[in-house]
C-alpha cells in the first residue's frame, strides 16, 4: 500500500460521514417496475485475468456492479464488498469494474489492480478488465446497459464517482443505483440485495 493509500484508508470513516452529511454521493434511485428492453443476461465481460464471464450464469442471483479505484477516498469499501461476497455468495454476485475515470485514481494495469485488491482486501469476487465506465465511445458495454434507459428500461444516470453501485435482481431487472457515499453494507443496500427486510 502506498503512503497515499494508507492515508486514504485512515480518513475513510470521516469521508463517509462528511459525504453523507453533505448529501454528496448519497443518491439513491430505485425502480421496481420497468423491465429492460435489452436483456442483462446477453452481456459478457472480460475479467482481469483474461477469462470471459458470461452474464447468463447470473440468472437467479442478485448482482451488485461497482466501479472501483485503488487510490480513492472510498477504496476502503473493498473491505465491505468482500465481506458481503464471502457471507452471501450463494445469493448475490459482486463484480468490480476498475476504471480510471475520476481524477486518475486507478492508474495501475490489471495485474497491479488484482494484486492490490488481493493483498490489501482479500478480494475474491470477480474483477473486470480495467475499462471506462463513463459515457464515451470506449464505455464498457455493461455500463452502456446500466446507464442507458433504452437498454435497461429506466436509468440514464452514470456513476457519479468511484464506488457507485448498481443492483440487478434475480430476473435481470436493474432495480437500484446507490451513490459512492453509501457503503455496500448500508441497510438500504442490504434490503435491495434481499439480505434484510
Amino acid at each position: 500500500m502506498t503512503l497515499r493509500q494508507r492515508i486514504l484508508k485512515l480518513v475513510y470513516p470521516v469521508l463517509m460521514l462528511w459525504s453523507r452529511l453533505r448529501g454528496k454521493g448519497a443518491a439513491v434511485i430505485s425502480n421496481k417496475e420497468k423491465l429492460p428492453p435489452v436483456s442483462f443476461y446477453d452481456l459478457r465481460i472480460t475479467l482481469n485475468n483474461g477469462a470471459i464471464f458470461d452474464f447468463s450464469f447470473l440468472k437467479g442471483k442478485k448482482v451488485m456492479l461497482v466501479n472501483t479505484a485503488s487510490n480513492c477516498g472510498y477504496t476502503d469499501q473493498y473491505d465491505a464488498l468482500q465481506h458481503l461476497y464471502e457471507d452471501h455468495k450463494d445469493k448475490i454476485t459482486i463484480i468490480g469494474f476498475p476504471a480510471n475515470d475520476f481524477k486518475q485514481q486507478e492508474k495501475g494495469n490489471d495485474d497491479d489492480i488484482a494484486q492490490f485488491c488481493k493483498v490489501n482486501y482479500g478480494v475474491s469476487f470477480p474483477l473486470a478488465r480495467k475499462s471506462t465506465v463513463l459515457k464515451s465511445a470506449d464505455q464498457n458495454p455493461v455500463y452502456q446497459w446500466l446507464t442507458n434507459a433504452s437498454k435497461n428500461g429506466w436509468n440514464n444516470k452514470p456513476p457519479s464517482w468511484n464506488f457507485s453501485k448498481y443492483i440487478v435482481d434475480e430476473k435481470g431487472m436493474l432495480t437500484d443505483f446507490f451513490g459512492p457515499a453509501i457503503s455496500p453494507d448500508d441497510p438500504q443496500v442490504l434490503v435491495s440485495l434481499g439480505l434484510t427486510k
